[in-house]
């Protein structure tokens, strides 16, 4: 199986394309917001297809293989998972509708699969031709490990690239969203709705990422198939994981320092594949140096226990917690005054604000007093709770069993 037939490699694409237009015909084409439920099944049925996947390459082509593609795709996940925070940042910035997300996803997935299938492409050609690639490879994983330890995901961040920039100034686009469409008439002209830039977003955004991803599954594998499927069964499962953890997302505090250490252990398993291949002439005149390599079996192993420590480690983190709940209590509010507008989905995230709000007062005093001392998110809290209370009201609003009725900002009525 090292040299796959053109039958598999046509079978293979045929089966993403099919599951990806059963993606969009029976769940994205009609927008709706996608619930626990639905999303945990998704995702178990997709990460369940990889497996299986990889138990076939196993059968088919042998252990070697098989540890290959496991390897790929932990890894190749696992930098998913760090994506979905810029895409968070992504759909806030440009307030796309919860019900409207998943065709963005799913539009900037199919993107990003494309322009990787052309990076696996290339980066298999230049490694074929050039083995001094493996030092640059290495060196490019090395950095963005070292980045990822001074990166921080923060709610301010307003992530526009150039590209929107650019596209903002030269097309006629509108403020306000029409549904899920691209296209809206507005005084009586034809525009682009911010669905069609926020799409280029997403799609922009994960092609950079794959400038960090395909040199790290290289490292792990150079059998173009593998590196191809592995990506592909990654990115697949990316909507669904999406709606299934965006929760728990800002909990994951560790998630950048496991992730930098495992782009290190692969930047330093293709510099010693390179110095093993050596053949660059200022480098030991050119000739191979006898180094121990790390198997791709050794690499499994420590990605997983990593991934596993990071984790847990989050999971377990006070400071995660009180990061999770600030962070799900100011998207909530923001929800309810600005993004959405359907009643019953209104109540249904007021109705979830109170039970971050709650969450923030089980916290210790010591993030609770840091907490009260953010105005902004005060400010925030007390302005949902009075627009609560104008619609109720008013009578345009379903008031929650339990919800309190007090306009003040709740985190601080509660302790005075």
């Amino acid at each position: 199986m090292q040299d796959v037939s053109g039958l598999v490699w046509v079978l293979t694409v045929l089966g993403l394309v099919g599951l990806l237009l059963f993606d969009f015909f029976f769940h994205v084409r009609k927008a709706h917001v996608p619930t626990i439920g639905e999303a945990a099944r998704w995702t178990s049925i997709y990460v369940s297809i990889a497996i299986l996947f990889g138990l076939g390459v196993t059968v088919f082509g042998g252990g070697q293989m098989g540890t290959e593609y496991f390897a790929g795709y932990v890894t190749e996940e696992a930098l998913s998972v760090d994506n979905l925070f810029v895409f968070l940042l992504l759909l806030s910035s440009f307030k796309v509708p919860r019900a409207d997300q998943q065709k963005v996803l799913l539009v900037g997935i199919v993107v990003s699969l494309i322009a990787r299938t052309g990076f696996i492409f290339l980066g298999s050609a230049l490694i074929n031709s050039f083995a001094w690639v493996f030092y640059l490879f290495g060196l490019i994983l090395l950095v963005t490990a070292g980045n990822l330890l001074r990166e921080q995901h923060s709610d301010e961040e307003q992530p526009e690239n150039f590209i929107i920039r650019l596209a903002r100034r030269v097309l006629r686009t509108s403020d306000e969203y029409d549904g899920d469409k691209l296209v809206t008439y507005q005084d009586g002209r034809r525009v682009l709705t911010p669905m069609l830039l926020v799409m280029v977003a997403i799609g922009g955004t994960d092609i950079l990422f794959a400038l960090d991803s395909i040199p790290a599954i290289f490292g792990l594998t150079q059998n173009v198939y593998l590196v191809f499927t592995a990506t592909a069964f990654s990115l697949l499962g990316l909507r669904q994981l999406y709606f299934l953890i965006d929760g728990l997302l800002d909990r994951l505090v560790y998630l950048s320092y496991g992730l930098a250490a495992i782009l290190a252990l692969i930047g330093v398993k293709l510099v010693l594949h390179a110095m093993h291949e050596n053949n660059v002439p200022f480098i030991n005149n050119g000739e191979s140096i006898h180094v121990a390599e790390i198997s791709t079996a050794l690499s499994l192993s420590l990605i997983v226990g990593i991934l596993f420590i990071t984790v847990v480690a989050s999971l377990l983190s006070p400071k995660g917690r009180a990061q999770t709940y600030v962070t799900a209590a100011r998207r909530h509010a923001n929800e309810f005054l600005s993004i959405e507008t359907d009643p019953a989905y209104c109540d249904e995230i007021f109705h979830r604000l109170l039970t971050e709000e709650a969450h923030l007062k089980s916290l210790p005093e010591k993030y609770r007093a840091r907490i009260r001392a953010e105005d902004e998110l005060m400010e925030l809290l007390q302005r949902a709770h009075k627009l609560h209370d104008e619609r109720v009201a008013n009578g345009s609003c379903f008031v929650p069993a339990g919800a309190p009725l007090a306009s003040g900002t709740p985190l601080k009525s509660a302790e005075q």
